[in-house]
C-alpha cells in the first residue's frame, strides 16, 4: 500500500470518528438541542446575562426552520468545499500537464527556464 493512500485511509478514519464519537458517547443528551450551533448557544447567553440586550442588527434573512437553516449552511459548505476542489484540481493539472510537456520535450524546456 503506498504511503498517501495509508494517510488518506487514517485521514477518513479521523473524519468518521470524529463524526460519530459524540453519537455514541452520548455527549449532549443532558440539553433541549444537543447539536444546536454557537450562535444560539451566544443568543441563549446573552439573554440569561441581560434580558433587555437590543441586537445591533438583524438578519436579512431568517429561515423558517432550524432545519432549512442547517440544510443552507451545508449548502454554503459544498459550494466552498466544490471552489476548494477545483482550485486544487486545477493546480495539479496544470502541474502533470507542465511535468508531460518536460518529460516530452526536455530540451525546449531547459531553453524555457535560460
Amino acid at each position: 500500500m503506498k504511503k498517501n493512500t495509508k494517510i488518506n485511509l487514517l485521514l477518513l478514519i479521523a473524519v468518521a470518528a470524529l463524526a460519530v464519537l459524540p453519537l455514541a458517547l452520548g455527549l449532549g443528551d443532558h440539553k433541549e438541542e444537543p447539536f444546536t450551533g454557537a450562535d444560539a448557544q451566544a443568543e441563549t447567553a446573552i439573554t440569561e446575562i441581560d434580558p433587555d440586550y437590543k441586537p445591533w442588527f438583524s438578519p436579512l434573512y431568517e429561515p423558517p426552520s432550524g432545519e432549512i437553516e442547517s440544510a443552507l449552511f451545508a449548502l454554503q459548505a459544498a459550494l466552498g468545499a466544490g471552489v476548494l476542489a477545483y482550485y486544487f484540481g486545477l493546480r495539479r493539472g496544470r502541474r502533470q500537464g507542465e511535468q508531460q510537456a518536460r518529460e516530452r520535450d526536455p530540451e525546449e524546456s531547459t531553453a524555457e527556464r535560460a
